[in-house]
C-alpha cells in the first residue's frame, strides 16, 4: 500500500525520498515509497504521522489566525522595526525562525562536522578545528522567504510573518570553498546537501532539516558562502546555529542551514523535502513550481512618532519629520528608494547611504516629511541594479515566499488647535 501522506500536495512523494538521509552520496530517483513500518506508527492504536502533521492549506476566507499560527508566531520572532536604526541587529533582536526545535549542545567541543559523498578524501572536523582554517567576516543581511506571508490574501497557513522576519549580523566563519578544497570535490559533482540537527515532521514526512546549494554557488567566491561559528564577534548563540551554520549570502534564509553537522556533496540534483516540497513558487498546488533562492528587493522605515498600542497607528506632530529605514536586495545592488506619504499617489526620492564596502547587507536611506493635520499613509519602494522594483499589488503564491509588496504605515497628526 503506497502512502499518501499529502493529500493536497503530490510533492511529498518526492521530500520523502531524502526525509532524514545525512551522509548518502546518491539520492534515488523519485517514486512512490512505501510504508516503513513501526517508524511512522506513533501510538498503539495504529495511528500515523499523517494524524498529527497537516498538509499545507491556505486560510478561508475571513478565517483567523488559529492557535497553531499564534504558536509559531511565539517561537519565531521578528525584528522590531524600531531595531532598523542598528547597522547590525544585536542577536537578540535579529528574527528567528526554527522549523523544529533548537537542540540542546552542552558541549561545543564534541560536535563533529562531517564532509562527503562525492569527495576524493571524507573529512570529520571537530568544530574547534574549523578556526584553523583562515577566517573570513561578512556582513550579512538574512530574511526569512515567507516575510510578509500573513499581509497574503488568501493566507497560506503557516508561521504569519508581517514585515519583521529580517536582521543584519556580522557572520565570521570559514569559506565553503576551502573545505571543499580540502576533500577534493568529485568531477561528477552537482550538488553539496548541508544537513542540520534539528529534527521533526512536516506534512507527515519525518526529517532533519537539510536543503542544498548547487555546486557553482557552494565553490563560489562571489558570494562566499560560510560555515560560521560566530555573530557580531562571538560565539553563535543557541537559537542562531550555536556551535556552526551556513551563511549565504543574497539567499532567503531556508538555505542558511543551523546545527550543521553534514556537508555531503552529491552527484544529482538533491530532491529532499526542504528542496523540492517546501520553498517552491506555485500558484497550485499540484504544480512542480520554481525555487525559492535569491532575495527580491524590499525597504523598510522606520515607523515615526510614536505608535497606538493595539493598532500601532503612528502618531506624529505637525512640521519636518525624519523617516528613516533600510533597503536590501540579493539580487542585485540597490539603486534608489521612494517614499510616499500619500499611499502610492506621489513618490519622492530618498537619500541612500553607500553600501561602505557591504554588499550583502542593507542600506540606509532617509527622507524629511513635512506632516500636516490629519491622516496619512506612508510607504517605501526600493529598486536595484537588475531592474527589480518592488511590486505595489501582491504577487501571490501558495506558500507565501518573496512577497516583497511595498510597505505601508499608517499615521496620524492630530491638530494642535482642535479639541479633544
Amino acid at each position: 500500500m503506497y502512502d499518501t501522506i499529502c493529500p493536497e500536495d503530490r510533492h511529498c512523494r518526492a521530500g520523502r525520498q531524502d526525509a532524514g538521509r545525512t551522509r548518502r552520496a546518491r539520492p534515488t530517483p523519485i517514486q512512490p515509497v512505501r510504508e516503513r513500518g513501526p517508524r511512522r506508527i506513533i501510538d498503539g492504536m495504529g495511528r500515523r504521522l499523517t494524524d498529527v502533521s497537516a498538509p499545507a492549506r491556505l486560510a478561508a476566507t475571513g478565517e483567523g489566525l488559529g492557535q497553531d499560527e499564534l504558536a509559531l508566531a511565539a517561537r519565531n520572532h521578528g525584528l522590531p522595526l524600531e531595531a532598523l536604526r542598528y547597522d547590525l541587529t544585536p542577536p537578540g533582536l535579529h528574527y528567528v525562525l526554527t522549523h523544529y526545535d533548537i537542540p540542546h549542545v552542552p558541549d561545543d567541543a564534541a560536535w563533529l562536522l562531517t564532509l562527503g559523498g562525492h569527495v576524493r578524501r571524507a573529512l570529520t572536523l571537530p568544530a574547534a578545528e574549523l578556526r584553523a582554517f583562515p577566517a573570513v567576516t561578512t556582513r550579512v543581511t538574512l530574511e526569512c522567504a515567507g516575510n510578509g506571508r500573513a499581509l497574503l490574501s488568501p493566507r497560506p497557513v503557516s508561521q504569519p510573518w508581517l514585515l519583521e522576519a529580517v536582521g543584519t549580523a556580522e557572520w565570521t566563519g570559514v569559506p565553503l570553498r576551502l573545505l571543499l578544497a580540502e576533500a577534493g570535490v568529485a568531477s561528477d559533482a552537482v550538488d553539496v546537501v548541508f544537513t542540520g540537527a534539528d529534527h521533526g515532521v512536516e506534512r507527515g514526512v519525518e526529517q532533519d532539516y537539510e536543503r542544498a546549494l548547487p555546486l557553482d554557488v557552494a565553490t563560489g567566491e562571489e558570494p562566499e558562502v560560510l560555515v560560521a561559528y560566530a555573530m557580531n564577534g562571538a560565539p553563535l548563540p543557541p537559537q542562531h546555529g550555536r556551535p556552526l551554520r551556513l551563511v549565504v549570502p543574497g539567499w532567503y534564509g531556508m538555505a542558511q542551514v543551523k546545527w550543521l553537522r553534514a556537508i555531503t556533496v552529491v552527484d544529482q540534483p538533491f530532491t529532499g523535502f526542504q528542496q523540492s516540497v517546501a520553498y517552491r513558487i506555485r500558484q497550485e498546488s499540484e504544480e512542480a513550481g520554481r525555487p525559492v533562492t535569491l532575495v527580491a528587493p524590499r525597504a523598510l522605515l522606520i515607523p515615526p512618532g510614536f505608535p497606538d498600542f493595539m493598532s500601532r497607528t503612528r502618531v506624529v506632530t505637525p512640521g519636518p519629520v525624519r523617516i528613516e529605514g533600510r533597503a536590501w536586495s540579493g539580487r542585485a545592488p540597490v539603486t534608489s528608494v521612494e517614499v510616499s506619504a500619500d499611499g502610492g499617489v506621489s513618490r519622492h526620492p530618498a537619500d541612500l547611504e553607500p553600501d561602505h564596502g557591504h554588499r550583502w547587507a542593507w542600506r540606509r536611506w532617509t527622507y524629511t516629511w513635512f506632516a500636516e493635520p490629519g491622516d496619512h499613509v506612508l510607504s517605501v519602494r526600493a529598486h536595484d541594479g537588475a531592474g527589480n522594483s518592488q511590486p505595489l499589488e501582491q504577487s501571490w503564491n501558495r506558500g507565501g515566499f518573496a512577497n516583497n509588496l511595498v510597505q505601508r504605515v499608517p499615521v496620524f497628526c492630530p491638530d494642535p488647535g482642535g479639541t479633544a
